[in-house]
């Protein structure tokens, strides 16, 4: 299961993250909605998510109907969200110009790394 050890899967369980049916030896069984929650989980963990807001993210990608108003709730945080991280980039860029060039590199790669995780996540959610 995903990269996550079982006492993180299990309070996740038992936060209401993921759910769990149970065998007749009372263990855990996931099924494969529980494991492509899981891996949405571990996304949004990668992107800083708090569980709060992973756990409204789910409950919204499971609403069999949503209401406009909460749709635009959301893509309303998302814009926000948006805006402070462009004002958080913009007020790096003095910091950045002070980097070596191997530093700017590093850089480069890690940023490639998370702007590759965004993308995933944001293809999971339009797919």
């Amino acid at each position: 299961m995903a990269h996550m050890s079982k006492r993180t899967i299990d309070y996740y369980t038992s936060i209401g993250l993921l759910v769990a049916e149970r065998s007749k030896a009372n263990y855990r069984i996931y099924s494969d909605e529980a494991l492509d929650d899981l891996k949405f989980i571990e996304e949004c963990k990668n992107l800083h998510f708090p569980l709060d807001e992973i756990k409204r993210k789910l409950e919204m990608r499971k609403a069999k109907n949503l209401r406009d108003s909460e749709v635009e709730k959301h893509v309303s945080a998302v814009t926000q969200q948006m805006k402070q991280l462009h004002n958080d980039l913009f007020d790096l860029i003095p910091i950045l110009e002070k980097l070596d060039e191997e530093q700017k590199e590093m850089l480069t790669l890690n940023l490639s790394l998370l702007r590759t995780a965004l993308m995933k996540s944001l293809l999971s959610v339009t797919t």
